[in-house]
């Protein structure tokens, strides 16, 4: 991964044309983690090449799993694991590396490691996984920044609710719990769709887990797993930002390989604003963005099947050149509008109070130099670049690589005007 290297955007070009939507990055990880809990080997289609799972494929491999890629498929071989620690320098590559610690406990009865880096978005308290996995028999020391949790009399089942419907804390419970003894419920449980994607997952290894996409999701803890094959499901996320560049530069994009019923959240929002869209059952979604478009209603963030966190930045890019004041409040994290100031740089007329975001829709925006400080809001910065007047340039890039597979080749295949800049 390159952490110098730039995206360079010259705005103002329409974007027409089709984008096959890679896998779910949000999915093939806590999948990656399920692996773990596998005595044999697992093949997973659909692996975005991300910087992220390739951190994830990292972890695997110095717990002594042997993984490989071909082409979208990661195959991952878990018959000898051999140690139960994440190492800090693996674990400062990624923030969702937490996600390995309910398989790991789960496979090996212990497991040790720091806390989690990534971006820097606001806090991502693991309190809640924490608490879960204690009551599931957990006993769990911190020194010195590291988690040392040991299961002396093994993993049981529990009745568990959580006080926030926390999609990381419901993946390592699902997947602590598997192997567990007895039955494990959860209650207020996250709804997402990855969450429904990893249940299915490890259903086909041999859990037997019931109520994934509902409220409270019911696991059987078996006595083993078995290797299976699973397609990760596609990026809704990716899918909400690329439909976000297409409407900004009023253009006509058809994306293929995505499911339009993951994204009611965020779909109505686009056609308050002027949007047309039109989804196919055959996984094809297709949208117009000829028409000068206008401010949405108040937008708040909201655990899923509300408006994504996720797609917050993107969408507060698009609204910098609408017609008429944009409202959103970010309810999930505290500080997830960093990119507003980059915004600002373009031309944009913004304003952040706390966790509320009020755009004022300017004319237009013009080139400048930019810094992405994190994945969603360094999406959000090329969305807007590719509507600007002029050049812009944005550091950084190494951020969105750790959620968007060569953005720069998606973009141009469609029309955009970018190229990434190595450094030298």
């Amino acid at each position: 991964m390159d952490n110098q290297a730039r995206l360079i955007i010259n705005g103002g070009k329409r974007l027409e044309g089709e984008i096959a939507v890679q896998g779910s990055k949000n999915s093939a990880l806590p999948i990656l983690s399920a692996a773990v809990l596998v005595h044999g080997e697992s093949i997973f289609h659909n692996c975005p090449k991300l910087s992220d799972i390739d951190a994830a494929c990292r972890i695997l491999t110095r717990l002594g799993c042997k993984c490989r890629r071909s082409g979208d498929t990661v195959t991952v071989d878990a018959s000898h694991i051999s140690e139960n620690e994440i190492p800090e320098n693996l674990m400062r590559r990624m923030r969702g590396s937490v996600i390995f610690l309910g398989s790991i406990l789960g496979r090996t009865g212990r497991c040790r490691l720091s806390f989690p880096g990534g971006c820097e978005i606001g806090s991502r308290p693991i309190d809640l996984h924490l608490s879960a996995l204690k009551q599931m028999g957990a006993v769990i020391t911190e020194e010195h920044g590291y988690l040392d949790c040991q299961t002396p009399s093994g993993l049981r089942g529990a009745k568990i609710t959580l006080s926030f419907s926390s999609v990381g804390a419901t993946e390592n419970i699902l997947l602590a719990a598997v192997l567990a003894k007895g039955v494990t419920e959860i209650h207020n449980a996250a709804r997402e769709p990855e969450i429904v994607d990893l249940a299915d997952c490890l259903n086909k290894f041999g859990a037997k887990i019931s109520g994934a996409g509902e409220s409270t999701i019911r696991i059987e803890g078996v006595t083993e797993l078995s290797g299976a094959e699973h397609t990760v499901i596609p990026d809704r996320i990716v899918a909400g930002t690329y439909m976000c560049a297409a409407a900004i530069t009023r253009g006509e994009l058809i994306l293929t390989h995505c499911d339009p019923s993951q994204m009611n959240g965020f779909i109505p929002v686009l056609e308050q604003m002027g949007v047309r869209t039109y989804t196919y059952g055959d996984g094809k979604i297709y949208l117009n963005s000829r028409k000068k478009l206008t401010a949405p209603s108040t937008v708040r963030t909201m655990p899923y099947p509300g408006f994504p966190t996720d797609v917050q930045a993107p969408f507060t890019a698009l609204c910098t050149t609408a017609e008429g004041t944009s409202v959103f409040v970010e309810t999930i994290f505290e500080n997830r509008f960093r990119h507003i100031s980059e915004l600002v740089r373009l031309g944009a007329s913004v304003k952040v109070e706390g966790r509320v975001c009020v755009i004022e829709g300017v004319k237009k925006l013009s080139g400048a130099k930019l810094c992405a400080s994190e994945l969603r809001g360094g999406a959000a910065l090329v969305v807007a670049a590719l509507a600007a007047e002029g050049t812009t340039e944005i550091s950084g890039v190494n951020f969105i690589e750790r959620g968007y597979e060569s953005i720069e080749n998606a973009l141009r295949s469609v029309g955009a005007d970018i190229k990434k800049i190595s450094s030298v």
